[in-house]
């Protein structure tokens, strides 16, 4: 079994969903009392926040990519950066180290290819909806049209995703905002969503909405199991 790589802590509440769903896939491939060999190397999520705000990526890229470099030396064979939206220095990240990074977009990608997606909405934080470096990956490497919400949808969301979930709150009135919002993107054409941010799974689920949801938390934790396991 491989050495399975965390770049965590932003935010911890979804990073704790990392390594409970990447426990769980090895224990159920492989039964017993079998578990993931995990590397993980969580980060302190305020400094990155205040940086991702001031539009200080640069500085994001350098803490994430030191960061990296001591996951790969506490022996992981392959690495996860645990959030969407810091994939937007996952350039700099993967060149800062010599083993694969299973990137998020390219397993979420994949996913809505077999399941057949052309044109599917982005849930997200302001930046990974607004911005290129996620969404343009899957129209550029997939073919898949990409929808986001309207500009007062996306502060809600936005919103919702740092003052509220990134704090473990989980409010009734935030679902049905975000359960509105979803069904807004069907309205518009979306075939599926994307919750295109590691918290949002933990507010809308599946049993909340009629559109088909695609989870990148559990996706990702579903492909990382698949590397670790892999002959």
């Amino acid at each position: 079994m491989k050495t399975i790589g965390l770049l965590g802590g932003m935010s911890w509440e979804s990073t704790s969903t990392y390594y409970r769903d990447l426990n769980e896939g090895v224990k159920q491939q492989l039964g017993g009392l079998h578990s993931a060999k995990i590397a993980l190397y969580s980060v302190d999520f305020e400094e990155i926040e205040k940086l991702q705000h001031a539009g200080d990526w640069e500085a994001t890229a350098v803490i994430l990519a030191d960061a990296a470099l001591k996951v790969e030396n506490a022996g992981a064979d392959f690495l996860l950066i645990c959030t969407n939206t810091m994939h937007k220095v996952a350039p700099q990240v993967e060149a800062a180290i010599s083993i694969p990074l299973l990137h998020l977009a390219d397993a979420t990608g994949q996913r809505l290819q077999e399941a057949g997606i052309e044109r599917v909405g982005l849930l997200g934080t302001r930046f990974t909806m607004e911005q290129d470096f996620y969404k343009q990956r899957l129209v550029d490497k997939y073919g898949i049209e990409v929808l986001i919400p309207e500009p007062d949808e996306i502060e809600i969301v936005h919103r919702v995703i740092y003052d509220e979930l990134c704090l473990g709150q989980i409010k009734e009135e935030s679902r049905k905002q975000y359960v509105d919002i979803i069904k807004h993107l069907g309205q518009r054409g979306a075939q599926a969503a994307i919750l295109g941010c590691t918290e949002i799974a933990l507010l809308v689920q599946q049993q909340h909405t009629q559109l088909p949801l695609f989870d990148t938390t559990a996706i990702h934790c579903e492909e990382a199991v698949k590397l670790a396991l892999a002959h």
